[in-house]
């Protein structure tokens, strides 16, 4: 069977009989719209398909009952109704098994075919109502009520123009469409009937048997209309989606083959001209190979990896990852060391020259210096310098160097979270890379640089993985001559090289990352070495990055002093640096302007280049009021004093805790009441005074969060004031922590700390008795004008403290 094209479209069923059958009705809308139904119609229910009016389908009849039907129909001419089933599975159809709105139909031909089935050619009329069915042997018949399409009688060319829409997008369908052939548009385009042009293409659209029926039971034609135009304008972006991914998909294969072809011809040439580039490539390769000194295990690596760049298409992305391995391997400095400079005095002087003070790192460096040099190998030691911002543990790194005439390189550890960042990528993965630290490796060009990992208390960790845990291997140095990174697939020894770490926070670090370094804290410094520090290096530097001569201004010491105490809160000397800067620039603008300008930086200008102080200095406020308490406290940025306040009310012997305190600290404001509690009858308190008193303690600057459990000390003298109203001792400030038997436990921080009491004018100060020994290993410049007393129980600091005299005024505690 197929198709023939004239005037209309046919069906063609062999040039035997010389029989065509049309495709749609011969007739007009109007004859097919008054075409008389009979009250009782045979039921031919059809399983996937829906008949439209003046549609003419073939349909594959099966069954007993049906083909008994179509038969006695077709032979005596008489019409039939044809219904679709609701369920497609059903073999024997009940009444409530079909839809109620069918087409009567004339079957125009029956065909034997040859595999024994038996197909039917039905020719649509009229749509019908099924009222009831009223015969089921020896097939169904039913009660019809003939039904009409109503035509729109409103805005007859809005209709028109839903018509011609329709044929566009049905034409436009056939075009993209690959599964509907090219003759359908002819069709299409013939049929001049507006209810004609919509049943076929209802009938013949790639609709669902649910879709087609709501269409088929829709009355008016201008609403099946509308619903088949949004069918269709849905089926049409499919096509054309369709289409243009088979039109991008053919040009990729194209321009593949195309340069496929290409390359193959430019291989000709080149071998015609002498060889071609990727062979020079990998030859230079193999060259530069023969003279690395790597171990030898390496080397047949490198031979075995090479050996598959040649035989990898070098139009095939799999080369330029095994180029980019191959180029990594050559680069590394395997066995590649740079000579120490073991003159130690030299090394001395050049630590000594960049920095000020950090003697115990300057120390270390010089013992690692001088094992070198009686040893000539040992491993290197791993160094962790910690301590608040700007005190040159950085910098640090770069002196190392330069003393040990060593490569420096710098890796920053703030952030990192992804552990591939440490290991690097496996180079299976298209853009692989080695990890940072074979990377910094590489630039350095040598075995043995000072490698700084700066802010290692900052490195973090989440689904990618735990870059702290991948530091531990680098880190140990019983491990890290095997260091394994996932690009290379293979060991390095990174034994020789310095690893020096810094830190603000050493809490931050994990133990067993701690545990695998040398922990070096560095302190901050007093003003008189920042001075010395700002004399020595920044204001040289600051004048020379503002094109001004080093020498062409000076900056005397009451200057210098001036800003680090009154525009610069810092235990470091990097604000320091950034209010220099600030001062030189605007001498370099009256400079440029042609101003005369003394060569001294007066203090009384220093007004008109900072401005006002930015920064209240610490100081001790006197006792002339019970529960207040100088403390000291250590922060990540240096030590500070801390006042305690403690008042009483009437009340019921409530505590209320104020200053924005975290719970370490209000659990040493409750232990330092208990033991008041506990203790009354030592200070002479009368029975039940904590029950007749609300006791409220605050420490001032409540925005600032506070934690930790130095404040003990502060907090039971702040009460132990307020509740006997005597004063506490003057110039007096004290840090540690009690328990609750009354002992005194030591603190960190006490460098800092000291500092902070240093600024603040204190004279005095309390410390735990187990402090004693880290006050011996500070410097004598540091302690000049304090007297430490050391304690062991709260009853020592109480004695020491607190003074007989009471307070103007004093309450009347009872």
């Amino acid at each position: 069977m197929g198709i023939k094209l004239g005037n209309n479209l046919f069906f063609d069923f062999g040039d035997d009989d010389n029989d065509f059958v049309p495709l749609l009705s011969d007739g007009n809308e109007e004859e097919l719209s008054v075409v008389d139904i009979p009250e009782t119609l045979p039921i031919l229910a059809l399983r996937n398909t829906v008949l439209f009016p003046g549609v003419v389908i073939p349909i594959t009849v099966g069954r007993d009952k049906s083909i008994k039907l179509v038969k006695e129909a077709y032979k005596n001419s008489t019409s039939i109704g044809v219904v679709a089933q609701r369920d497609t599975t059903i073999e024997d159809p009940e009444v409530g098994d079909l839809n109620r709105v069918g087409t009567m139909a004339s079957i125009v031909k029956i065909l034997n075919m040859p595999d024994d089935t038996t197909s039917v050619i039905i020719h649509g009329k009229r749509r019908f109502h099924l009222d009831e069915i009223t015969t089921k042997d020896p097939y169904l018949k039913g009660r019809v009520t003939p039904l009409s399409d109503i035509k729109p009688s409103e805005d007859p060319q809005e209709f028109e123009a839903i018509i011609g829409t329709i044929k566009d997008l049905a034409l436009k369908i056939v075009q993209y469409s690959s599964n509907v052939p090219q003759e359908a548009s002819f069709a299409i385009k013939n049929i001049e009937g507006a209810g004609f042009l919509v049943n076929y293409l209802c009938s013949n659209s790639d609709l669902g048997m649910t879709e087609k029926q709501e269409l088929l039971e829709t009355d008016n034609i201008r609403d099946r209309a509308v619903r088949l135009l949004e069918h269709l304008s849905l089926e049409f972006q499919k096509q054309k989606l369709k289409k243009d991914i088979q039109s991008k998909v053919k040009l990729e294969i194209d321009q593949q083959q195309r340069e496929y072809l290409l390359n193959q011809q430019m291989k000709t040439i080149q071998d015609e001209l002498g060889g071609s580039p990727f062979e020079q490539e990998v030859e230079e390769i193999r060259l530069r190979s023969e003279t690395k000194n790597w171990p030898e295990e390496v080397a047949k690596a490198f031979a075995r990896e090479i050996e598959k760049l040649e035989r990898i298409n070098p139009a095939s992305a799999e080369y330029s990852v095994q180029l980019n391995y191959l180029e990594v391997m050559l680069d590394l400095p395997w066995n590649e060391v740079s000579a120490d400079n073991f003159d130690l005095r030299r090394a001395k002087r050049i630590l000594n020259q960049d920095h000020s003070g950090l003697d115990q790192v300057k120390e270390r460096i010089l013992e690692h210096l001088a094992i070198l040099k009686l040893k000539g190998d040992m491993k290197a030691p791993i160094l962790c310098l910690y301590g608040p911002p700007g005190v040159g543990k950085t910098s640090l790194g770069k002196s190392v160097a330069r003393a040990l005439k060593r490569k420096y390189v710098r890796m920053s550890l703030g952030g990192l979270k992804d552990e591939s960042e440490i290991r690097g990528h496996r180079k299976t993965y298209i853009g692989a890379m080695p990890g940072r630290i074979i990377h910094y490796i590489r630039r350095a060009g040598t075995s043995n640089p000072v490698f700084v990992l700066d802010e290692i208390d900052k490195v973090g960790n989440d689904f990618r993985g735990d870059p702290a845990s991948a530091l531990l291997e680098l880190l140990d140095p019983e491990q890290n001559s095997s260091f394994y990174d996932n690009f290379l697939e293979m060991e390095y020894d990174l034994s020789k090289v310095l690893f020096i770490a810094t830190a603000n926070n050493p809490g931050n670090i994990s133990a067993a990352l701690r545990d695998r370094m040398e922990m070096i804290e560095i302190s901050g410094y007093v003003v008189e070495e920042k001075v010395e520090i700002a004399t020595k290096h920044l204001v040289t530097k600051q004048l020379i990055d503002h094109g001004l001569a080093a020498d062409r201004f000076k900056f005397p010491k009451e200057t210098l002093e001036y800003i680090i105490e009154s525009h610069t809160r810092e235990s470091g000397v990097r604000t320091l640096d950034k209010k220099i800067a600030k001062v030189v620039r605007q001498l370099a603008k009256k400079v440029a302007m042609g101003e005369e300008v003394p060569e001294l930086v007066q203090l009384d200008s220093m007004k008109e280049y900072l401005g006002y102080p930015e920064v209240l200095k610490d100081e001790y406020q006197g006792n002339e009021f019970a529960g207040v308490v100088t403390g000291l406290a250590w922060t990540e940025t240096g030590g500070q004093i801390l006042y305690v306040e403690t008042s009483l009310s009437k009340g019921k012997g409530n505590l209320t805790l104020t200053g924005n305190l975290g719970d370490v600290m209000k659990e040493s404001a409750v232990l330092a009441l208990e033991y008041l509690k506990a203790h009354a009858s030592k200070l002479e308190l009368p029975d039940g005074v904590f029950d007749h008193w609300n006791v409220h303690i605050h420490v001032p600057e409540g925005a600032i969060p506070k934690d930790g459990p130095s404040a003990g000390v502060t907090m039971v003298t702040s009460l132990a004031s307020a509740f006997t109203q005597r004063k506490v001792k003057p110039n007096l400030a004290m840090t540690g922590e009690i328990t609750l038997r009354g002992r005194i436990i030591p603190v960190g921080g006490v460098k800092e700390k000291i500092l902070a009491a240093k600024r603040a004018s204190i004279k005095e100060i309390l410390l735990p008795e187990e402090n004693r020994n880290d006050i011996e290993q500070i410097k004598a410049k540091y302690l000049k004008g304090l007297t430490f007393r050391y304690v062991r129980t709260i009853q020592d600091v109480l004695d020491l403290a607190l003074m007989k005299q009471k307070i103007k005024d004093p309450l009347n505690i009872e």
